[in-house]
């Protein structure tokens, strides 16, 4: 067709004799006339739609249902999957029975290492299993006070392809789904820990109880050794400090975790593995910083006297830390720091000194906390009292500190440092601690002294001051006047 078709062409066309078998009989001009009128009602049919579009476009949609848009495409809710809205809390708080652990050891190492679980354990009431590589012979009878043992299923088929690490990685990674496959009944939570952790239960209900374990938690701590967060993560809980997973996050986890093991088969340990697999199902992790994964070396006095104002839920490697108390063996002086616990399991202990080195060289940092140096200068050291002994009455406990010799064979002789260096014993009475105020905004406590001018004498010679803990009380701070 010629692009040069002119308006005689058209009207020729309309006028041959087909023409009468679609149009009834009309004069050209009426025609175009009536094109016209069609035309311009089309447009401003067109342009009133338009504004309509546009007006109830912007208007609230009333009658929008998310929910039966979302059945349309997809006939069955997974069940693990949260609700549209959120569910009551159980009306049952989070308790010991509510609680599995599962506690990652061998064999070998068991019978250097069981003391550490046995300090925390309570037979016949906390649930869960130490998972070994081996069973014990036949012969040997399992001891009473150890929590019941495992033995961790064949993991030779697993890839694990890290250079400098060890293949108990993965069986260790897996007592998580062996553990959640034993189908124990009313779990809420499955804990996580090494042969040589101490859980401090009263306090890891505490924390527990901050979380609905309806929900997909994953609750752990760092490493205190920036090295070891960066050659490993910042995002995971560490191992050896125990982490908590709920029970639906475990539910899903399993689902994955043999074949995400092998995904990540060159990750050193096996919280690395845990870790990388949690966040496939797209959790993070929750930080609580009584986790304590104690990656420092040297005294852990430092560390543990400025303690943050949370439950002091864990403590590892205790292997690799001087004892807590001088003169004293590793697990005796574990059962005093225990004793005091479990007598106000509260313990508010800033700045931590620098007893400790770093978990891989051995520096002084740096650390994920901030530190401050022990001088050199004997005049500006402090005096250190360690807890001597504690009783407990119906609503208070008292507790006595004893001061520690200083290493350094001499004492400082500024007039300043006299009086201070006859104060050999400090006696601490408080109210015992509630629990529900971890619920509240977190606050140091506050005390008093009772008599710093006028000290007491105990057998002859020795000064003791008597400090009364009580809570701040409204505009209280230490500010000088």
């Amino acid at each position: 067709m010629s692009s040069s078709f002119s308006l005689k062409s058209f009207r020729d066309l309309l006028n041959k004799p087909w023409k009468i078998f679609l149009f009834p009989t009309i004069k050209s001009d009426h025609f175009y006339l009536f094109i016209k009128l069609g035309l311009t009602i089309s447009i401003i049919f067109l342009i009133s739609h338009f504004f309509y579009l546009s007006i109830s476009y912007q208007k609230p949609q009333i009658h929008y249902n998310p929910l039966a848009l979302k059945q349309m495409f997809q006939s069955e809710i997974p069940k693990t999957l949260p609700p549209t809205s959120s569910p009551p809390q159980d009306p049952i708080p989070t308790n010991l029975s509510h609680i599995v652990f599962g506690i990652g050891g061998t064999y070998s190492t068991w019978k250097n290492r069981r003391h550490y679980s046995e300090l925390w354990w309570n037979p016949n009431v906390t649930r869960g299993f130490v998972w070994l590589d081996t069973a014990p012979p036949k012969n040997e009878t399992w001891p009473k006070s150890s929590p019941p043992y495992k033995v961790s299923a064949d993991t030779s088929s697993f890839k694990y392809t890290c250079d400098y690490g060890s293949r108990s990685a993965i069986r260790i990674a897996r007592i998580l789904k062996e553990t959640f496959n034993l189908g124990l009944d009313n779990v809420r939570w499955f804990v996580m820990g090494d042969d040589d952790t101490v859980f401090f239960s009263e306090n890891l209900i505490t924390v527990l109880n901050k979380y609905d374990h309806n929900q997909l938690y994953y609750i752990g701590g760092n490493s205190e050794s920036v090295e070891q967060n960066i050659v490993h993560f910042y995002t995971m809980g560490y191992g050896g400090g125990g982490f908590a997973i709920s029970y639906p996050l475990a539910a899903e986890l399993v689902m994955i975790l043999d074949g995400c093991i092998d995904r990540y088969a060159d990750y050193y340990g096996s919280d690395q593995k845990i870790q990388s697999c949690i966040s496939e199902i797209g959790v993070q992790i929750t930080k609580e910083p009584g986790f304590h994964q104690i990656d420092v070396h040297g005294s852990p006095y430092g560390l543990l006297a400025a303690h943050p104002v949370a439950p002091l839920v864990s403590l590892h490697h205790l292997d690799y830390v001087d004892q807590f108390y001088p003169d004293m063996d590793r697990i005796d002086s574990l059962k005093k720091l225990l004793a005091a616990y479990k007598a106000d399991p509260a313990k508010e202990l800033e700045t931590p000194y620098l007893t400790f080195k770093t978990w891989k060289t051995w520096s002084d940092g740096p650390f994920t906390i901030n530190t401050r140096p022990i001088s050199w200068d004997i005049c500006r050291r402090p005096l250190i009292y360690f807890l001597d002994q504690i009783d407990v009455e119906q609503e208070k406990t008292q507790s006595n500190y004893k001061r520690y010799p200083s290493p350094i064979h001499y004492e400082c002789e500024h007039a300043d440092y006299v009086q201070p260096l006859k104060i050999q014993y400090v006696n601490v009475s408080a109210p015992k601690f509630s629990a529900s105020l971890w619920n509240k905004a977190p606050r140091r406590q506050c005390c008093e002294v009772i008599n710093s001018s006028d000290s007491q004498v105990i057998n002859g010679s020795d000064s003791v001051i008597q400090v009364n803990v009580r809570a701040c009380q409204q505009f209280e701070s230490v500010t000088p006047h």
